[in-house]
Formats: C-alpha cells, structure tokens, sequence
C-alpha cells in the first residue's frame, strides 16, 4: 500500500488540530472520524483540497472553544501572578493574573511565556503557568458559570418574581457569577448576597477569570498624591482572599473591613461596617468623584456594600468568596451614593 504523502500528512496535521481542541488524542479522533478497517483506504484516497480546508477551519473553531482560548494557560498560584511588559523580573508591572486566572499562550522562551489575559499583554514567569492538558482540566474544574447581561438597565430582584423589588440596577455587558438556573429566572451572586435576574436578559456562558490591568490611571487635575499614593497601596492586594467580618489584607476582608484596613494607613479612621461608613464624610457625585472617594451600594435602601473609587470609572472592592478582591467598573450596579472621607 501506498501512502500519498500530502494527503496523509494534512490528515495528520488536522488529527493534532482537533487533539489540542477536544480533550481527546489525535488517534482518538481519528478513530471516531472512520471505521479502523477503512484507515488505509482514506489514507490513499484523493481528497479534494477543500475538504482538508474545511477540516482544518472545524478543528480551529473547536480550538477556540476551550473558553475562549486556542492555547490556554491558567495561573498556578495561591494568590495571583505578575504580568510585565518584558521578559525579566526587572519589566514594567502591566498586570496581575489572580488565581486560577485564563490567558492565551502565545510562546515560552527562557522560562517566560508571552501571554494575554483580558486587556493585559506581557510575561509571566512561565513556572507557575499550566499549559496543555493541565490549563484544560484545571479549567474545567474552576471555570464559573457567569450570566453575561444582553441589555442595559437590568433588574436585580430579591426573589425570582417580577412582583420583588428590586435590589439594583446592572448595565449591560457586566457578568454575574450564576448559582443555579430556574424557570425564567437565573439566581446570582451580588457581592456576597444572592439575588436573581430574568433569564430573558441575561446570556449563559463558562467563564475563566483574566487578569487586571495596572495601567497608570489618569487622575486629572487636583487629585493629591495621597490619594494616587492609596489607590496604588489598594491595587497592591488584588486577588486577596474576601473573608465575611475579616479586615486583613492578606489574609482575608470583606467589602468594608477592606476599606477601612486601607484607610487606617492613611490616618483616617473610619467604623466598621459599610452602613456605619456611609454616615462619614461629605456627599459628591460619581461624575465628580476623585480617586480615593468611596462608592456605597444599597438593597432596599440600605447600604450593603463599599468600595474604593480609583479613577477612569472604576472601583476596587472586596467583592465575594470566589472573585476576592477585585476591580469593577463604579456602575456594575447601581451606585447608591459616593462619600469624601480624604481632606486632601
């Protein structure tokens, strides 16, 4: 038997594609594609060129469907990985990959991998990065399924009922971490409370965390170098475990505990509880709101969760149990009123 060498050699190159794509072996596939007496015969057979293109295109998007990621990486570490700019200890911090954070692997070369994860492109340290098989089972075992809304201005209710009210408002695009799908309802985290959404509005979808940018934000005019100096003290602890009535940093701070940890360093007491920080300091608008101002969030009216303004938009909170400390977007729900404890 003769072998055409072109034709066997691109159905084995294909055989590679869809191993890498769908958690099987190439010998696998192959084995499912055509009875194992048959082998020989397609071997030799004189395919046209369109069905290996055709083969190949199927295999890519199969590829891509390993959560978004044709080659995956996943961060092995307890807490999270530094992104740089170069490949060297010494490179520009860009990013962080929290735990168990997704990233497309581009190359490793001298012990760094050129990654990207969400917005973040640089090197990570490629020893604590999974590739191959172990990024796809460690993926499968931590990936979330998150609610993705499709519209803006969507309802968080108490009860998955059109009659409860209604805790906050989510602007589209924003994903919600799901608990369970119902009838016409999807149960999700909101912070650490759970709360639901219609499933009408919202779409389903596996989600891997990625990393953060460390971007220098800018700040406009009039902002103190206290307050740029606090916001990058907060960054610093990105990742960091969310533990309900913690205040370390380290190990462990719910939303409020979080806050007022950070704050202490900067001389300003503050109490407790969220609510308790609501009553301090003087009222501001988001639009006016500067970095180091504090962003309060409410059910029912009353404050159940605080967070740290950091500029562009944006706040850094210790949000729930699975995402720890984080980033947010200042409007990912509706913002109940934002406080200026700083005299700076």
């Amino acid at each position: 038997m003769v072998i055409k060498g072109t034709k066997a050699i691109g159905l084995l190159a294909v055989g590679a594609v869809l191993w890498t794509g769908v958690y099987m072996p190439a010998d696998a596939a192959g084995a499912a594609a055509v009875p194992s007496a048959g082998v020989g015969q397609i071997l030799e057979a004189d395919l046209a060129e369109e069905d290996y293109l055709a083969a190949a295109e199927e295999a890519k998007i199969e590829r891509k469907a390993i959560y978004g990621f044709s080659n995956l990486g996943i961060a092995n570490v307890s807490n999270y990985l530094n992104v740089r700019e170069e490949p060297s200890e010494d490179g520009k911090l860009v990013g962080k990959m929290s735990k168990n954070s997704g990233c497309e692997v581009y190359d490793i070369t001298d012990g760094w991998a050129h990654i990207k994860s969400g917005k973040v492109t640089g090197y990570v340290k490629a020893e604590f990065l999974l590739t191959g098989k172990e990024a796809r089972d460690r993926a499968d075992e931590v990936a979330t399924d998150m609610a993705v809304c499709n519209s803006g201005g969507l309802r968080v209710r108490e009860e998955p009922s059109t009659e409860s009210p209604v805790i906050t408002l989510v602007a589209e695009g924003e994903e919600l971490e799901v608990v369970e799908q119902l009838d016409g309802w999807v149960k999700i985290m909101l912070d650490d409370e759970e709360a639901y959404v219609s499933s009408d509005y919202v779409d389903i979808a596996k989600k891997l965390d990625r990393a953060v940018t460390q971007t220098e934000l800018i700040y406009g005019k009039g902002v103190s170098d206290v307050r740029v100096d606090l916001v990058n003290y907060a960054k610093q602890f990105l990742g960091n475990p969310y533990v309900w009535g913690g205040t370390s940093l380290t190990n462990g701070a719910d939303c409020s505990g979080f806050v007022q940890s950070i704050f202490k360093k900067y001389g300003v007491s503050l109490p407790r509880t969220s609510s308790a920080q609501s009553a301090v300091g003087s009222k501001v608008s988001l639009s006016d709101a500067q970095p180091g101002d504090l962003v309060f969030y409410a059910k029912n009216g009353r404050v159940n969760h605080v967070a740290i303004y950091i500029g562009n938009g944006q706040v850094i909170h210790a949000s729930n149990a699975r995402t720890g400390i984080k980033i947010s977007n200042a409007s990912y729900r509706t913002p109940y009123a934002v406080k200026r404890v700083l005299n700076t």
